[in-house]
C-alpha cells in the first residue's frame, strides 16, 4: 500500500486544495499539522527551497507547490480526475489554475496590504480579474463543468477564503450584485460534500483572519 503524508497548515488554502483532491480520488494518507511561525525539520528537509506548504510525500518521494501536486495527484490515482481528458480542455484548465494565482489571488491580497492612495487601483484590478473569471463560468454548475475540477478546486479561495476575510472586515468586494454568477457558484461550490469536508471552520478562520487584516484597509 502506497504511504502517504501532506504536511500542511490548517488555514492554508494550499494545502486544502490537496486535501481536497487526495479526498476526492479516495486516497488515505496522513496528515501532519505544520507551524508556519516555527517549521519543522521535516518541512525544511522536503521543502528546503520555499520552505512552505504543502508538501506531499509518496513512498518517501517529495512533491511541492499545490499545483504541481495536484496535477501529480491526478497523474498517481486516476479514479475521479480532476483535469479533462482533451488535450485542450485541459490546456484551458491550466490557464485559469494559473490565472487565479497569478491574477486573482495577488490582486485581492494588494487590496489588504496596500497603501491607501493605491487601493482604489487595486480593488479596480481584483474586480477586473474576477470578473474576467465569472466569465469564463458561464452557465456552468461549476467551472470543471457538472463536476468539481482542477480550477474549483484552486479556485477554493475564492469560494471561502474571501468571504471569511469580507466577514472578518465587514468589506464587500464579491456580492450578488456585482458577480452573480459567481456568487451563484459559489453557493453551489461551499454546499458540495467534498468541498464542505475539507474546508476549515469558518468562525476560526475568521478569528484567526481579523487580527490580521486591517478593517480599513478594505473599505471602499
Amino acid at each position: 500500500m502506497a504511504e502517504v503524508k501532506l504536511l500542511g497548515a490548517w488555514g492554508s488554502p494550499f494545502s486544502r486544495r490537496v486535501e481536497m483532491a487526495l479526498k476526492l480520488k479516495g486516497v488515505e494518507y496522513e496528515y501532519i499539522e505544520e507551524d508556519l511561525a516555527n517549521k519543522s525539520p521535516l518541512l525544511l528537509k522536503h521543502n528546503p527551497i520555499h520552505k512552505k506548504v504543502p508538501v506531499l510525500l509518496h513512498n518517501g518521494k517529495t512533491v511541492a507547490e499545490s499545483l504541481v501536486i495536484l496535477e501529480y495527484i491526478d497523474e498517481t490515482w486516476k479514479s475521479n480526475p480532476i483535469l479533462p481528458e482533451d488535450p485542450y480542455d485541459k490546456a484551458m484548465a491550466r490557464f485559469w489554475a494559473k490565472f487565479i494565482d497569478e491574477k486573482c489571488m495577488p490582486a485581492i491580497w494588494q487590496i489588504m496590504w496596500s497603501k491607501e492612495n493605491e487601493r482604489e487601483k487595486a480593488i479596480e484590478e481584483a474586480i477586473q480579474h474576477l470578473k474576467t473569471l465569472e466569465n469564463e463560468l458561464k452557465d456552468k454548475k461549476f467551472f470543471g463543468g457538472e463536476t468539481i475540477g482542477l480550477v474549483d478546486i484552486v479556485a477554493n479561495f475564492i469560494g471561502f477564503w474571501l468571504g471569511a476575510a469580507q466577514e472578518a472586515t465587514g468589506m464587500e468586494l464579491v456580492n450578488k450584485e456585482r458577480f452573480p454568477v459567481l456568487c451563484k457558484w459559489i453557493d453551489e461550490y461551499v454546499n458540495c460534500s467534498v468541498v464542505k469536508e475539507n474546508l476549515p471552520p469558518k468562525d476560526k478562520l475568521i478569528a484567526f483572519l481579523r487580527p490580521r487584516l486591517s478593517a480599513s484597509s478594505w473599505k471602499y
